[in-house]
Protein backbone atom coordinates (compact mmCIF):
# COMPACT_ATOMS: atom_id res chain seq x y z
CA UNK A 1 0.00 0.00 0.00
CA UNK A 2 1.35 3.40 -1.00
CA UNK A 3 1.81 5.87 2.33
CA UNK A 4 0.36 9.61 2.06
CA UNK A 5 2.91 10.93 3.04
CA UNK A 6 4.90 11.43 -0.36
CA UNK A 7 8.66 10.54 0.49
CA UNK A 8 8.93 8.40 -2.54
CA UNK A 9 12.14 6.23 -3.43
CA UNK A 10 14.24 8.32 -0.53
CA UNK A 11 11.74 7.46 1.93
CA UNK A 12 12.28 10.42 4.71
CA UNK A 13 15.72 11.57 3.96
CA UNK A 14 15.05 13.38 0.85
CA UNK A 15 16.00 16.57 2.81
CA UNK A 16 19.44 15.20 3.61
CA UNK A 17 19.94 15.30 -0.14
CA UNK A 18 18.84 18.50 -0.88
CA UNK A 19 20.83 19.98 2.16
CA UNK A 20 23.54 17.99 0.68
CA UNK A 21 23.29 19.74 -2.71
CA UNK A 22 23.12 23.09 -1.13
CA UNK A 23 26.00 22.56 0.92
CA UNK A 24 27.89 21.71 -2.34
CA UNK A 25 26.57 24.54 -4.28
CA UNK A 26 28.36 27.09 -1.54
CA UNK A 27 31.22 25.32 -1.30
CA UNK A 28 31.73 25.57 -5.16
CA UNK A 29 31.38 29.43 -5.05
CA UNK A 30 33.70 29.52 -2.38
CA UNK A 31 36.39 28.09 -4.08
CA UNK A 32 35.57 29.69 -7.48
CA UNK A 33 35.93 32.77 -5.62
CA UNK A 34 39.27 31.92 -3.85
CA UNK A 35 40.51 30.91 -7.10
CA UNK A 36 39.57 33.75 -8.91
CA UNK A 37 40.96 36.21 -6.08
CA UNK A 38 44.57 34.28 -5.77
CA UNK A 39 44.74 34.50 -9.54
CA UNK A 40 44.25 37.78 -10.34
CA UNK A 41 46.91 40.35 -9.72
CA UNK A 42 46.81 42.52 -6.46
CA UNK A 43 46.91 45.76 -8.81
CA UNK A 44 48.85 47.30 -5.57
CA UNK A 45 52.39 48.57 -5.87
CA UNK A 46 53.71 45.83 -4.36
CA UNK A 47 53.22 43.87 -7.88
CA UNK A 48 54.19 46.20 -9.76
CA UNK A 49 57.59 46.47 -7.76
CA UNK A 50 58.03 43.19 -8.35
CA UNK A 51 57.36 42.90 -11.79
CA UNK A 52 59.84 45.76 -11.98
CA UNK A 53 62.30 43.64 -10.42
CA UNK A 54 62.09 40.64 -12.25
CA UNK A 55 62.47 43.08 -15.52
CA UNK A 56 65.47 43.97 -13.40
CA UNK A 57 66.92 41.05 -13.13
CA UNK A 58 66.48 40.22 -16.60
CA UNK A 59 68.12 42.97 -17.65
CA UNK A 60 70.96 42.86 -15.60
CA UNK A 61 71.12 38.39 -16.71
CA UNK A 62 71.55 39.31 -19.92
CA UNK A 63 73.85 42.17 -19.60
CA UNK A 64 72.64 45.07 -20.35
CA UNK A 65 73.04 46.74 -17.05
CA UNK A 66 76.57 46.08 -14.60
CA UNK A 67 76.30 45.83 -11.28
CA UNK A 68 76.37 49.09 -9.84
CA UNK A 69 73.63 50.15 -12.17
CA UNK A 70 71.57 46.99 -11.02
CA UNK A 71 72.26 47.79 -7.18
CA UNK A 72 71.46 51.05 -7.54
CA UNK A 73 67.55 50.44 -9.37
CA UNK A 74 67.22 47.51 -7.04
CA UNK A 75 67.71 50.48 -4.08
CA UNK A 76 65.54 53.05 -6.03
CA UNK A 77 62.81 50.08 -5.92
CA UNK A 78 62.99 49.35 -2.33
CA UNK A 79 62.04 52.33 -1.29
Amino acid sequence: MMSGYGYGMAGGFGWIFMVLWWVLIVIGIVALVKWVATSAPAGGRGSDGSRALDILKERYARGEIDDQEYQKRKHDLAQ
